[in-house]
């Protein structure tokens, strides 16, 4: 079994939501385990929360999400036009943040959601790029199961 999709949404908070909620429906409709789809929901509300607030600027309003559901995998992509993370040599490790801030969880959630995580910017382009898949575990009454 293999579904994927992708949306171009734009830059705004409502776009989040909208991406989570496909994300849930597809994972629902496949038969993919609760507590998986929950965690990959997660992980892609924080990463698209990462790119309307540092993915551009004004001349560019847009960003892109691609979701591959594929045999026991799913992988998830959001990219963005914005400045892309520093040079390898300056980019801080991520890590959790402290309890009382109010920013600076989001990477460190979706390295600890996922199994396999890849963040990087985006050859010739500009912006980020931030990948993240885990395997899959399925319901027992899943219609999509794979085999």
């Amino acid at each position: 079994m293999s579904i994927w999709w992708s949306l171009h949404l734009r830059r705004d908070a409502a776009s989040v939501p909208l991406a989570r909620r496909l994300l849930l429906g597809t994972m629902e409709t496949a038969g993919v385990d609760p507590e998986i789809s929950y965690d990959l929901s997660v992980a892609l509300s924080e990463a698209c929360a990462n790119a309307v607030e540092h993915g551009g600027d004004e001349s560019c309003d847009a960003f892109r999400v691609t979701a591959f559901l594929d045999g026991e995998k799913c992988r998830i992509e959001v990219a963005d036009t914005g400045p892309g993370f520093p040079p390898a040599g300056r980019r801080r490790p991520v890590r959790a943040a402290r309890a009382e801030a109010e920013h600076g969880r989001g990477l460190y959630l979706i390295q600890e959601l996922a199994d396999h995580v890849h963040i990087r910017n985006r050859p010739g382009r500009g912006g980020a790029v931030v990948i993240f898949d885990k395997i899959l575990k399925w319901r027992e009454d899943a219609p999509l199961m794979a085999v």
